[in-house]
């Protein structure tokens, strides 16, 4: 054994493990009852997709569902404010990725969830490859999902003034690289561009779920904040795995490459945020890498590969664009809603 871990657990010796390839067919072959061939699928242009490509629509999935019986126990106050400060979050990535990958948002799809909010600001169709489009789409099926999770836990508010123009996160990116970019950059022109511009959503949100997460007391918060939770760093992941692909591709027409990108848009959340690192792009100095051994940083984590913590407090910093909880700007021109955001606006 390697001494203690980080929490101080003695824990116990690596168990014997076989991961050979013998036990991983074994384990398919119970899962489908036969065993399986690899197919693939290609385009007119040669293009090599996977399974998805295929998929007939008419084929049915088994969803075991997330109920648990958690629900009945009651939810303090101190829960709801909680769970609804993350709406904000959520309704600005599904109609980030509605509108990018299907050009309709919300009042198409969902017009219940919006509570008769106002519509998104800029928000349009991403110029995107078939691949880069069914990843965004199924986010942005996921985020209708996350919206009627919450809602059905509390009951929530309307969805918030929000700006997805070209202009909102062009001037974002001037702001991570402390001057104009020429031509402005437009978040919808490319998969890169779009993929770059997904950077810098669903991250903040997750780290307001672990944030949250301790100072939960309802079983049936934490229930719904671990499931948000899983999804959300999923998608982060999905984002970071796809631009780490290109990490060293030079973003046409800026020179600029892909880390470089993210590097500074990580630099920027924490400058606003104003608590230290909680933030990293995807190329770091090694010595801030998994375990001190490595540059590449796919997933960002603490010095434990740890995911990191924000209070609601630090997300509005970062959100409006300020850096202060009281004054609005950036994705949310009149303020973010619910209790906690309301009170910072109060004291504006």
């Amino acid at each position: 054994m390697g001494g203690p871990t980080p929490l101080g657990a003695k824990g116990f010796p690596r168990p014997l493990l076989d991961l050979s390839p013998k036990s991983f067919e074994k384990t398919v072959k119970a899962a489908f009852g036969r065993t399986l061939r690899w197919t693939k699928a290609s385009d007119s242009n040669n293009h090599v997709w996977p399974w998805w490509f295929k998929l007939n629509q008419n084929q049915k999935f088994f969803n075991p569902g997330l109920s648990d019986g958690s629900r009945d126990s009651p939810i303090p106050q101190s829960d709801i404010d909680l769970l609804e400060f993350p709406l904000n979050l959520e309704y600005l990535e599904a109609e980030f990725f509605l509108y990018g990958s299907m050009g309709r948002g919300l009042d198409n799809f969902a017009p219940n969830l919006t509570m008769g909010g106002p519509k998104p600001l800029g928000a349009k169709k991403a110029n995107l490859d078939p691949y880069t489009r069914d990843v965004i789409k199924q986010f942005a099926w996921q985020e209708v999902g996350h919206l009627r999770a919450i809602k059905d836990t509390v009951q929530g508010f309307p969805r918030p003034l929000l700006d997805l123009s070209t202009k909102s996160f062009a001037k974002t990116m001037d702001a991570a690289f402390g001057k104009r970019l020429s031509p402005p950059f437009d978040p919808y022109a490319s998969s890169l561009h779009y993929l770059i511009a997904s950077y810098v959503i669903p991250y903040v949100g997750l780290t307001g779920y672990v944030g949250a997460n301790p100072k939960l007391q309802a079983a049936a918060s934490k229930r719904l904040v671990a499931g948000l939770l899983a999804v959300e760093s999923g998608q982060d992941a999905v984002i970071r795995g796809l631009l780490y692909e290109y990490a060293l591709i030079r973003l046409h027409p800026y020179g600029i490459t892909v880390a470089e990108f993210t590097n500074r848009i990580s630099d920027l959340r924490n400058k606003l945020g104003q608590e230290g690192i909680k933030d990293e792009g995807l190329v770091v100095p090694k010595k801030f890498g998994a375990e001190g051994q490595i540059r590449g940083n796919v997933l960002a984590g603490d010095e434990y590969s740890i995911g990191y913590a924000r209070t609601p407090e630090e997300i509005l910093r970062v959100v409006y664009g300020s850096g202060n909880e009281s004054t609005p700007g950036g994705f949310y021109p009149k303020g973010a809603d619910g209790r906690i955001a309301k009170s910072h606006l109060q004291h504006s």
